[in-house]
């Protein structure tokens, strides 16, 4: 397959699977508490890739694992804390519209920390979808006064952990195999992710029925959501672009917007604009 209809490929199954991940975090949350969902979504997704990727380990250079750690740490560790207790108090659709600023702040980081010059259209990008993030917080909290939108923050900062895996990744280790850079994020968090795990409680609540229901949604998430999304996401930004790879976040909220409405949630009229201010000012952000 040529390269242009692989990443165009890449990035549709990328937009699914992401895009289905935070009705899986709302699902997981009813048994587990969002300490215990990121651990479990760690631990998963660290099993499954060291059972296929274990061999591809002594492929990384003693000099590349302090990136594959601080990649292991933007990329997926502080993200799945932050996402989960995000969820706690905002509906999933907003979670995965407000991730959609993730290229926009892989531009912002690229201009800050690797030297990046950009175009007139991408600082107003830049400005634009802070304005459309601004109205879709601050109706969502008028309109879901029951809800936290403080919350949202959270998912915001999650954005910018992925804009700088994403500088990372490309700047440092784009000449390893995505195999053995995931297994290698993994193999360093399944550790802090066990202790963190079982300082949690979960011991205590792992017999209950619906804690293990909930166990089942985020091994999904952590199998398919997390080990293997990572691996296309790694390859898709190899044969292509930082930007282009994090345009994926386009299509994620249309996926997360379908299984919310599934799920009975609704957007106001002015959060939909602002949704689509959002995916503007991140279009002409990207633009080169």
């Amino acid at each position: 397959m040529e390269t242009n209809n692989k990443k165009w490929l890449f990035l549709l199954v990328l937009a699914f699977i992401w895009g289905s991940s935070f009705i899986l975090i709302k699902r997981g949350l009813v048994g587990l508490t969002p300490i215990q969902l990121g651990s479990l979504r760690i631990i998963f997704s660290a099993i499954f890739l060291l059972v296929i990727g274990f061999k591809t380990l002594p492929q990384i250079p003693q000099n590349k694992w302090k990136y594959i750690a601080l990649t292991g740490l933007f990329g997926t560790f502080i993200p799945a804390f932050l996402f989960a207790i995000a969820q706690t108090q905002i509906d999933s659709t907003i979670s995965s519209i407000l991730n959609s600023l993730t290229p926009m702040n892989t531009l912002l980081i690229g201009i800050l920390a690797f030297g990046l010059t950009p175009k007139r259209s991408q600082i107003i990008g830049v400005i634009i979808g802070l304005v459309g993030s601004a109205l879709l917080i601050l109706n969502g909290a008028a309109t879901h006064p029951e809800q936290n939108y403080y919350y949202a923050i959270l998912v915001i900062i999650a954005s910018i952990c992925y804009a700088m895996n994403v500088n990372l990744l490309k700047k440092y280790l784009s000449d390893l195999s995505p195999l053995s850079i995931s297994t290698g994020n993994f193999t360093v968090m399944l550790l802090p992710a066990l202790l963190i795990l079982s300082f949690s409680g979960f011991l205590e609540v792992f017999q209950l029925p619906l804690t293990q229901h909930s166990m089942l949604f985020v091994l999904i998430l952590g199998v398919v959501g997390t080990g293997i999304a990572n691996i296309i996401f790694f390859k898709l930004i190899q044969i292509s672009s930082p930007v282009f790879a994090t345009s994926v976040t386009y299509l994620i909220p249309v996926v997360a917007f379908f299984w919310g409405l599934v799920d009975s949630e609704v957007l106001s009229p002015i959060q939909l604009v602002g949704a689509l201010i959002i995916l503007f000012g991140v279009y002409l952000s990207s633009k080169k």
